[in-house]
């Protein structure tokens, strides 16, 4: 029975949909933003739109094997008191003046990272290196969105700490699953940042103010929907997987008045924004002349992988053991 339960898990894991911000919206986040880079760089990124979109789940498949990657993925400005979004440092070297790096990184640095990964791909621009440009363009599209997330920004990032387990997946994951075809994604052109360091923290401070309507909702919506009804059964994997239901996510999805479409969309803006931006610190160099000599571009490998025990968002609509679930979600980013 608990070789069956933990297969389960395993199945239930290899669903590309589950994950940070849902590995669905990820993807689908990446490739819509290379629609609003400008004529001198669509030609490129159009070009390798597959490699950015299926890459965009890399730094998730690093969590649990690169020490250092998972904090990189969310900031606990609860931890940090009231108002935290508004008095934090707003550059690393400023933070590191205040506080330890231990107890930064203990915390998340996401919003610092955001701005070291878009430094990162500025000069990947200027040695014009095309692997590092997809990299680290498919990796800051997945940072960005992140930080972006209600739940990315606070210590119950699972509702574990309100008797919500699972609201991370169903706002990140379910949500846009059963609903992103008919969101508007069309968010203008790239405009060019001035300060995109200040433009990172601007975005968990909107993602911040969104989370109590994240947790409060939910729980009203609960008390409205008897067990059978929040919930519903997906095939997935050849298993029966236990979700939250599609009335029960239009209805949540309502209440919040279009909120995760509203974070989806300032997420593909910004991550534009911060590629052109990036481009344009670099000396804006022909990306045209990148084409004329194609590479192989390899799927990322990570050799020897170590299950490291971080902070848990992936949960189900129930709540399974979480150590189970970390287990089970490292098994699957390396299935065969």
């Amino acid at each position: 029975m608990r070789k069956f339960l933990i297969l389960s898990l395993i199945f239930i894991f290899s669903i590309p949909e589950l994950g940070a911000w849902g590995f669905f919206a990820h993807r689908r986040i990446n490739r819509l933003a290379v629609f609003s880079l400008p004529p001198e760089m669509i030609g490129f990124f159009k070009s390798n739109i597959d490699f950015i979109t299926e890459n965009a789940i890399n730094p998730d498949r690093r969590r649990y094997a690169v020490l250092g990657e998972a904090e990189k993925h969310f900031l606990d400005a609860d931890a940090y008191g009231d108002s935290a979004v508004y008095t934090l440092p707003r550059y690393w070297n400023q933070a590191l003046e205040v506080f330890t790096e231990e107890e930064l990184r203990a915390h998340g640095i996401g919003p610092w990272n955001a701005y070291h990964t878009k430094i990162q791909l500025t000069e990947a621009f200027k040695r014009k290196d095309t692997k590092a440009i997809l990299r680290l363009s498919a990796d800051l599209g997945h940072y960005i969105a992140d930080i972006n997330v209600p739940l990315h920004t606070t210590k119950n990032y699972n509702g574990q700490l309100t008797n919500q387990y699972g609201i991370h997946a169903f706002w990140e994951s379910r949500v846009p699953e059963l609903l992103s075809d008919d969101f508007d994604f069309f968010v203008g052109k790239a405009e060019y940042l001035e300060k995109p360091q200040l433009e990172a923290w601007d975005a968990i401070i909107v993602a911040h103010l969104a989370l109590d309507s994240v947790l409060n909702f939910e729980k009203i919506l609960t008390e409205s929907f008897s067990e059978d009804k929040k919930y519903s059964y997906d095939e997935r994997g050849g298993i029966s997987t236990k979700v939250y239901s599609r009335d029960f996510t239009v209805a949540y999805n309502n209440l919040l008045s279009g909120q995760v479409e509203r974070q989806m969309r300032r997420s593909v803006k910004m991550i534009s924004d911060f590629w052109y931006t990036a481009w344009i610190d670099a000396g804006q160099p022909d990306l045209n002349l990148l084409l004329k000599n194609p590479i192989d571009l390899e799927e990322e490998k990570i050799e020897n992988p170590k299950s490291l025990k971080v902070r848990e968002h992936e949960g189900t609509a129930s709540s399974e053991n979480p150590e189970e679930l970390r287990k089970a979600f490292f098994r699957s980013m390396w299935r065969p």
